[in-house]
């Protein structure tokens, strides 16, 4: 057995039984282990659609899958999924090639820094000395990327390494990772400001936004008169009829700083007080009004159901019934299209127990709101900030479900960072609707032109905005990767297009003409 044998072996025996791949010529001997029947591979034609996909993988999945990357420029492709990954607390295994020991000193023209390059955005970096060292290599990644919350584990396998012999792999035990538990006098402390009756709000983060958590803070909103939110952009919500719904700070920062301005206390469950996400000239970084306090009660990394459950336990809210989301108006919208009307078509036609995968930055910040009392589903947010992730990560969650079908939002000028998604969802057959908003520009950017204070965009300025010289063909593209697709220019015909493609498996495309 050599070593990519070992570490294919060795990957499927810890339990990451799926690889998002992007070969080259140094990875050759990996490739040919992927035969490994007890192995999935799965082909992306851009090493940032293997990283998001691994991202939606974990998200739904709960566990890390691995990505397979081709030297130091293929790592480099898929760093920006890589950072929303990390920031999502999402667990992966990166397998990047590397040049033979013996080849590096002659500086060939793809040798690069690559523990330089995957430091900043991993947890975990190690290159392998040996064939006979990648099985516990291979291991201690694994149970890395395995940690609560999630964590980026890189892996450097050298050529030589990858071909030559390992020897027997032996059965190394599998990573078990347990959330620790919140301090209990965190858990007292909490109780206390609840009981004091001061305008409280409860934050909710990571794990902390499924169901059973969500029901408990309802538990503890029905008990205390406390307010449940989450940050605006979350991992993933388990949200819809039949679940408890909480409230969503705002984006904008005059809307955050108004939504904030009441609360005397700020409790965090598995996140930290509510930040800007960018710094704005004349605007506060941080959202909470002045003599607002901040108390944890979960930290990052900890178990926020335990934490939920004992601070239940301490109010004595255990019996208060939670007040549950009923199901929302399901009529169909008809006439123009815009935010209200989308949700509205969203939030009739989505099927019970989808995944949302949302990416629309303009068109959808206004609207998810809206849609709270649709069919129980999973809503999936990009927690990073680096555009290009909603189709990769969509296309992860479809593997990781396959049962369900997954939708994804988004804009125009994002898709196009990785449309590449649309043909791998093409070739595994993945039950995925893609939105496509197209405006035609990047509209986001003409709102936070107004908020940085730079005034009205002149021509030039807006030349680098706007992508409609020349109009991108939406459905010429879904095309050309195997993909049907329709365009809509109405409400009524973008809701019987959602309604289409649940029907149909496999995947399809809408382009919503704005």
């Amino acid at each position: 057995m050599n070593g990519a044998e070992s570490l294919v072996q060795t990957l499927t025996d810890q339990g990451v039984d799926i690889c998002f791949a992007n070969p080259g010529t140094s990875e050759m001997h990996f490739l040919k282990a992927l035969e490994n029947p007890k192995m999935r591979s799965v082909l992306c034609l851009f090493e940032g659609v293997c990283t998001g996909a691994a991202d939606g993988y974990y998200r739904m999945k709960d566990a890390p899958a691995s990505t397979l990357l081709h030297l130091g420029p293929g790592l480099a492709n898929g760093l920006a999924n890589i950072h929303n990954a990390k920031r999502a607390s999402s667990g992966m295994v990166n397998i990047v090639g590397e040049h033979s020991a013996a080849h590096l000193k002659y500086d060939p023209p793809l040798m690069s820094d690559i523990d330089g390059l995957a430091r900043p955005l991993s947890h975990w970096v190690r290159r392998v000395e040996s064939a006979g060292a990648v099985a516990w290599d291979v291991a201690t990644a694994v149970a890395k990327a395995s940690e609560q919350p999630g964590q980026i584990a890189t892996l450097i396998l050298p050529g030589d390494a990858s071909w030559q012999e390992a020897g027997e792999v032996a059965t190394l035990p599998r990573a078990q990772a347990v959330a620790k538990l919140p301090d209990t006098a965190r858990i007292d402390h909490v109780a206390k400001v609840l009981r004091s009756g001061e305008p409280a709000l409860i934050i909710l983060a990571g794990r902390s936004t499924r169901a059973r958590a969500t029901e408990l803070a309802g538990k503890i909103k029905a008990a205390t008169g406390c307010r449940v939110a989450t940050q605006f952009f979350s991992s993933r919500i388990e949200r819809g009829a039949g679940r408890v719904t909480v409230e969503r700070i705002p984006y904008a920062v005059g809307q955050a700083l108004d939504y904030l301005k009441g609360f005397k206390h700020i409790i965090t469950v598995e996140t930290t007080e509510p930040i800007a996400f960018f710094s704005y000239p004349d605007k506060p970084s941080l959202l909470k009004a002045p003599g607002t306090s901040v108390h944890t009660l979960v930290e990052i990394g900890e178990d926020g159901v335990a934490g939920l459950e004992m601070l239940a336990h301490a109010l004595g809210a255990n019996a208060t019934p939670a007040v549950f989301q009923p199901r929302g108006d399901s009529t169909p919208p008809n006439g123009a299209l815009t935010p209200a009307s989308i949700a509205q078509a969203l939030a009739s036609a989505l099927p019970e127990n989808c995944i949302l995968v949302d990416e629309s930055l303009t068109t959808g910040r206004e609207t998810m709101g809206l849609t709270v009392g649709a069919a129980p589903h999973d809503l999936i947010n990009n927690m990073g900030g680096s555009i290009g992730y909603g189709t990769p990560v969509a296309t992860g969650a479809a593997l990781a479900c396959p049962d369900r079908r997954v939708f994804c939002m988004v804009g125009d000028g994002s898709a196009m960072y990785t449309i590449q998604s649309l043909w791998t969802q093409a070739r595994e057959g993945l039950n995925i609707t893609t939105i496509i908003f197209a405006n035609n520009s990047y509209a986001i950017l003409k709102a936070e032109y107004a908020n940085m204070g730079a005034g009205a965009p002149g021509p030039r300025a807006l030349a680098m905005i706007d992508i409609d010289k020349p109009r991108i063909d939406w459905q010429a593209m879904a095309t050309s990767m195997g993909v049907p697709s329709v365009s809509v220019d109405t409400a009524e015909a973008f809701h019987q297009a959602l309604v289409d493609s649940a029907r149909e498996p496999g995947p399809s495309l809408i382009e919503v003409r704005l």
